[in-house]
């Protein structure tokens, strides 16, 4: 337990840290409940436990041996969070929505993360650093898996518990406004990083 103990919090920490998945669970949460996030939330957590697992079996480093793929995956990674941070920051009260509104499914979640090159390199990072805690690329990609899947989940519902805090606590449209919008800035934001690293 004390050699996986910094693998865990290595996960811990990367996925508990506010970016796009974060505040993605958060407006949805606000927007939609716990229950109905869950495919949001299963979709990001199984996207990143994938790359987790293919980067131990060498999938991340080809990728990110590759400028013109990394340029391509910022690219659309960059508008599906536009996308979605427009459609938060312009969405009304949840009780005002005419038309009955869906929350992200679980594939959105799945593409969200596996067109995030600092996902990618966070789990790259991991299989390095952490290579010597399994006997080979299987159980590596295993171990990394199940971490970062298991690790990404737990982050996420506390993420979404703030968004149901928030819709608590909110009462008045103008509130909800405010919110909503905040949320889609913090999600468009969360792409700048992305382009400096």
């Amino acid at each position: 337990m004390t050699e996986i103990l910094p693998l865990l919090l290595f996960v811990v920490t990367s996925t508990m840290t506010p970016g796009g998945a974060t505040t993605l669970a958060t407006a949805s949460g606000a927007h939609f409940g716990y229950r109905r996030s869950l495919p949001l939330m299963g979709g990001i957590a199984v996207g990143l436990g994938s790359m987790g697992a293919s980067t131990a079996a060498g999938l991340g480093a080809i990728l990110l041996a590759l400028p013109s793929i990394q340029v391509a995956m910022k690219a659309l990674g960059s508008l599906y969070l536009l996308w979605l941070a427009w459609k938060i920051a312009q969405s009304p009260p949840p009780h005002a929505q005419t038309t009955l509104a869906k929350p992200t499914r679980f594939l959105g979640g799945i593409w969200l993360l596996w067109h995030n090159p600092k996902g990618w390199a966070m789990t790259l990072s991991a299989a390095a650093s952490f290579a010597t805690l399994a006997s080979g690329p299987i159980q590596l990609g295993a171990l990394l898996g199940l971490s970062f899947g298991l690790a990404a989940f737990g982050s996420l519902t506390l993420w979404c518990a703030v968004g149901l805090l928030l819709a608590r606590l909110i009462r008045t449209d103008q509130q909800w406004r405010l919110v909503n919008m905040t949320l889609g800035a913090l999600l468009g934001a969360s792409i700048i990083p992305m382009w400096f690293e």
